[in-house]
């Protein structure tokens, strides 16, 4: 679990072991998660403690 939620450009690894971006956060209550490369299906979690933060986006990181 991350000390901090993942928010929209982060690397994120979920649940599951599966590595994802976040691109949306809908109602601040269900995230959206891309596989990180190539497309693929989005999935959804309403559950942001479960996704563990490998990379933050470099725009958050940028003050």
């Amino acid at each position: 679990m991350s000390a901090r939620r993942a928010w929209v450009g982060d690397l994120v690894r979920d649940g599951g072991g599966r590595r994802a971006i976040v691109t949306d956060v809908r109602a601040t209550c269900v995230w959206v998660l891309r596989p990180p490369t190539g497309g693929g299906p989005h999935r959804e979690t309403d559950d942001p403690d479960s996704l563990e933060i490998l990379t933050r986006s470099e725009a958050r990181d940028t003050p």
